[in-house]
C-alpha cells in the first residue's frame, strides 16, 4: 500500500508513505501516543470542520519551492501535477531498526524535474524516540547534487513542515467555508472557530501569528484536541543554514521551518543564497516533538533542543 507503518507500544503513530497524487513522501497521519491525529486529514481523508485549502500541504514533509527554478513545494496545489512542479520520487527502504525506546527508518528518494530527470539524491533517516508522554521524530536528510550545481533560491515556500489538525489552528476572522460531514464545503465558516485552540510560542518568547518570519531555535504549537492537551514542537539544529531558522508558521495550520527564505521574511534585508555544488552533499536536521496530555514548558523544550543539537553533528 506504498507505506511503512510506525508503531509505539503496539499503537500506530504515523506512516511513511508516498501516494502518487502527493508528489513527495510524507509522514501521514501523525498521531499522539494515545492515537489522536495532529495532522489535517484533507485531502487524503477529509474530516468535518477542516479547511480544504493548500491541497499540497499533507502530513509532515521536507521540500522547497525553488530548486533550479522548479517548484517542489507547490506541486499539486491545483489537485494535479503542476507544469513546473518537481517530484520527490521514493526509491526504496534502505534499513529499519528498533531497540530500547528508539526505532530508525532509512529511505532513499530522488528529487526530479518535471521531465523526470534526477536533480538531487536524497538519503533520509527517521529516528523515532519515545518517552512517557511524548515522542520525538528526528529527520536527518542528506541531499546530494548530481552532475549540475543545484540552486535553492530564496523563497518563503519551504522547507520542513507539517499541516496540523483544525483544533491546532489559531483563531481566525476568515469567512471561508470549512468541510461538512460529506467532505464538501458546508455552511460553517472558519471565523466561527469551533474547537480551535492553537497558539504558537517561540524560543524567543514570541507568540501567536506574530511568529511568522521571525527567527528562533524552536517553535511550539500547542492546543487541545477533544480533552487532550497536545503540543507539536519543531527544533532547528545548529548545523542547518541560517540557524536559528526563519519560521513560515501560519495561523491556518501550516507550521514550517524555512532556513532559506530570508528575503521574504525580512522584506529584502536578509537574503539567503543557498546552493549545493555538483557532486556535493548537504544535510538538514530537524526534530519534531509530539506530546500527549501535556504542554511542554520552555525549560523542557530547551533540554530536548539541546539534546538534539548535540546528537547529530
Amino acid at each position: 500500500e506504498q507505506r511503512v507503518d510506525v508503531l509505539i507500544g503496539g499503537k500506530l503513530v504515523t506512516s511513511y508513505c508516498w501516494p502518487g497524487n502527493v508528489y513527495k513522501p510524507v509522514l501521514y497521519p501523525v498521531r499522539t501516543l494515545t492515537g489522536t491525529e495532529v495532522t489535517r486529514g484533507f485531502p487524503l481523508k477529509p474530516r468535518e470542520g477542516e479547511r480544504n485549502d493548500h491541497i499540497h500541504q499533507v502530513g509532515s514533509w521536507l521540500n522547497y519551492g525553488n530548486v533550479n527554478g522548479f517548484d517542489f513545494w507547490g506541486n499539486g496545489s491545483t489537485g494535479e501535477k503542476s507544469e513546473n512542479g518537481g517530484v520527490i520520487k521514493h526509491l526504496g527502504i534502505d534499513q529499519t531498526k528498533e531497540e530500547d525506546g528508539e526505532g530508525m527508518l532509512a529511505v532513499s528518494a530522488s528529487w526530479q524535474d518535471p521531465s523526470g530527470k534526477d536533480m538531487l539524491e536524497e538519503k533520509t533517516e527517521f529516528h523515532f524516540i519515545v518517552n512517557d508522554k511524548y515522542y520525538c521524530v528526528d529527520r536527518i536528510t542528506t541531499l546530494t547534487a548530481g552532475g549540475k550545481d543545484v540552486s535553492m533560491k530564496d523563497t518563503k515556500e519551504g522547507m520542513f513542515a507539517i499541516r496540523v489538525a483544525r483544533q491546532l489552528e489559531l483563531p481566525s476572522k476568515e469567512n471561508v467555508l470549512v468541510l461538512d460531514s460529506f467532505g464538501k464545503p458546508g455552511t460553517e465558516k472558519a471565523s466561527e472557530n469551533k474547537g480551535v485552540t492553537g497558539n504558537y510560542r517561540s524560543s524567543e518568547g514570541v507568540t501567536g501569528e506574530a511568529v511568522w518570519g521571525t527567527r528562533a531555535k524552536w517553535m511550539s504549537l500547542y492546543g487541545i484536541i477533544g480533552n487532550e492537551k497536545v503540543s507539536v514542537v519543531i527544533c532547528d539544529h545548529p548545523k542547518n543554514p541560517s540557524y536559528p531558522t526563519y519560521w513560515h508558521a501560519r495561523g491556518y495550520g501550516l507550521f514550517s521551518a524555512n532556513p532559506l527564505g530570508g528575503s521574504d521574511f525580512t522584506k529584502g534585508r536578509e537574503v539567503v543564497d543557498f546552493s549545493i555544488p555538483a557532486g556535493n552533499s548537504f544535510t538538514f536536521r530537524y526534530r519534531t516533538i509530539i506530546t500527549s496530555g501535556i504542554h511542554l514548558n520552555d525549560e523542557e523544550i530547551n533540554t530536548l533542543a539541546d539534546d538534539f543539537a548535540g546528537k547529530y553533528r
